[in-house]
């Protein structure tokens, strides 16, 4: 912890490089690191240019020339029309835009979970891509010059990023379908071309018109598992057409649902061939309630509730 520009517990590592080398150099550094920056990006900043890290780091430039003048981040980049856009998302989530978004020759590198069949519907395209690990130094073989985040991904993720050249593009989580719609906007515009967003929008204005009336619904996940009768998800099931019920800690008891059954139970198969004991609940046969219309359903798309839950409120719609 760091009180007043000196240090109350931390002490420096030996091997943290010549120029923190003694006290007085590491009381420099704390002294010099921009307020509201966190000291320890501070300090990887500054290795990255001065000490241990600098070949690295100048071979790095030697690969991108255009990271030799910082740019500021995030988004406030370069137009991606100045040169070929090279995207890695560091997000399974921010995948999906990227993926239904960008030309193949623009994608740079996605995360590993998407190219994994049991956790993304995507995993078929999202495999002709170089994965990473969801941080910068994984993407780097790729060589991108953007690179896309939902919910931060850490200061010093993006600062790093910033000395180098690259722009970062930082999506908020989704509470509401606006939410995923403006991510849409944000991804195709960082992609030099917002029009590229608009067949998705068009699609989305098209159920919005014509929305059926709502019935009572649960979704039901791995041990009772569901979502909040006020969440991104519960607003996608509005628009499919189900009213998702409020239950006490966001789950239901074997007991609810032979009490008082939903006339709609969406039975999500997310990682139904893992043996659990969440899998095992769902096969009671009280958690397939007689009196319900069951609907089974891919729970994938559900884990990130973005831009594939069209098609998933599309399918619903025409099921129910």
């Amino acid at each position: 912890m760091v009180t007043k520009g000196r240090i109350a517990s931390e002490r420096l590592p030996p091997d943290s490089g010549a120029y923190l080398a003694n006290e007085r150099a590491w009381q420099g550094a704390i002294a010099s690191h921009p307020q509201g920056m966190p000291l320890r990006a501070h300090l990887v900043v500054k290795a990255l240019t001065r000490g241990a890290f600098a070949p690295l780091f100048a071979l790095f430039l030697a690969l991108h020339p255009a990271a030799a003048m910082p740019r500021p981040s995030p988004v406030h980049g370069p137009s991606p029309r100045a040169a070929a856009v090279r995207v890695a998302s560091l997000n399974m989530c921010t995948d999906e835009y990227l993926l239904l978004l960008a030309r193949p020759q623009e994608i740079a590198s996605v995360s590993r979970l998407s190219r994994d069949p049991a956790d993304s519907s995507l995993w078929r395209q999202a495999q002709r891509y170089p994965g990473n690990r969801g941080d910068l130094e994984s993407t780097l073989k790729a060589r991108p010059n953007l690179l896309i985040t939902m919910g931060g991904g850490g200061k010093s993720t993006a600062m790093i990023a910033s000395r180098m050249g690259l722009r970062t593009l930082d999506l908020p989580f989704p509470a509401t379908i606006a939410d995923v719609a403006n991510g849409m906007t944000l991804v195709a515009r960082a992609l030099g071309d917002e029009r590229r967003a608009l067949p998705w929008k068009a699609r989305l204005s098209r159920l919005q018109r014509s929305g059926p009336p709502a019935r009572d619904a649960i979704f039901l996940g791995a041990g009772g598992n569901s979502v909040g009768a006020r969440s991104v998800e519960a607003e996608w099931m509005r628009l499919a057409g189900l009213e998702q019920r409020a239950l006490p800690g966001g789950r239901a008891t074997l007991e609810q649902l032979a009490m008082d059954p939903p006339s709609v139970l969406l039975r999500s198969t997310y990682r139904r061939s893992e043996r659990s004991l969440g899998q095992v609940w769902l096969e009671h046969p009280l958690a397939s309630p007689k009196a319900s219309k069951v609907m089974t359903i891919d729970g994938r798309p559900w884990t990130c509730a973005g831009p594939l839950m069209l098609g998933e409120v599309e399918r619903l719609r025409s099921a129910l």
